[in-house]
């Protein structure tokens, strides 16, 4: 099991990875504070005094610019595989009054930034539904149906999972290791030749080994999708309580 194109695209356009915005028929990109509604709809947080505010232009609430977020993955690790580059388009509008306000409170579900309290006076939202989606990765550029796009969920614990591969990795360190040798059939070795989880998803483990300058990758499912962290906790607690 491993997630779907759909479901990485939105887990990168999520919110929680740094974001540039390029409007169509204008030079440049744009650095954006950006989240993604519950449809998957993306918000764009902008400063009013802002090249990109200038760029999108003050107009009604019924004026829409295309745009294209483009969103580039960062390793939790230095030598992890890269989830690649999503991006996404549609015509962003300029949102005001109860859909400003519902904006926020969905912006603020992934990023809750004091800055949304000043939407309307030095902040404004904007929106787009994604009306195209693509996923860049290993040279290789797929295009994403909007459908499956909206449909899919961001991954979560994709914004955790630094933190995650750490505790692994230090608090955990011995158990995951034996547990991992015996998941792949290993034999004891070097510590240097150790495995260890170098990408951690809602569906399994990516764990690298062998001996350096010559490592492979292998994949561990779980055997079900994770819903959460605690989803996670529960189910490495054999490992983590090992005797």
């Amino acid at each position: 099991m491993r997630p779907s194109p759909a479901e990485i695209v939105r887990t990168l356009v999520a919110g929680r990875l740094p974001g540039l915005v390029h409007l169509a028929c204008r030079p440049g990109l744009h650095h954006a504070r950006h989240a993604t509604d519950p449809e998957g709809r993306v918000l764009l947080l902008v400063p009013v005094v802002s090249d990109l505010a200038a760029a999108l232009g003050p107009g009604a609430g019924d004026r829409a610019v295309a745009v294209v977020l483009d969103v580039l993955d960062l390793p939790p690790a230095a030598g992890a595989p890269s989830l690649g580059r999503a991006l996404v388009s549609g015509w962003a509008r300029l949102l005001a009054g109860d859909e400003a306000r519902a904006a926020a409170v969905d912006f603020a579900a992934v990023e809750p930034t004091g800055d949304l309290l000043d939407v309307g006076t030095r902040f404004r939202l904007f929106r787009f539904e994604v009306a195209e989606a693509r996923w860049h990765r290993a040279g290789e550029l797929r295009r994403i149906d909007p459908g499956a796009y909206a449909e899919a969920e961001p991954d979560p614990l994709h914004p955790l999972e630094a933190g995650l591969l750490a505790h692994l990795g230090e608090d955990h360190a011995q158990r995951m290791t034996d547990y991992l040798r015996r998941q792949l059939g290993l034999a004891a070795g070097p510590v240097e030749h150790a495995p260890r989880v170098e990408r951690i998803d809602r569906y399994g483990m990516l764990v690298s080994f062998g001996r350096p300058g010559a490592r492979r990758r292998a994949r561990l499912a779980f055997g079900r999708r994770l819903t959460d962290q605690a989803d996670l906790t529960r189910l490495l607690h054999p490992v983590f309580c090992a005797s």
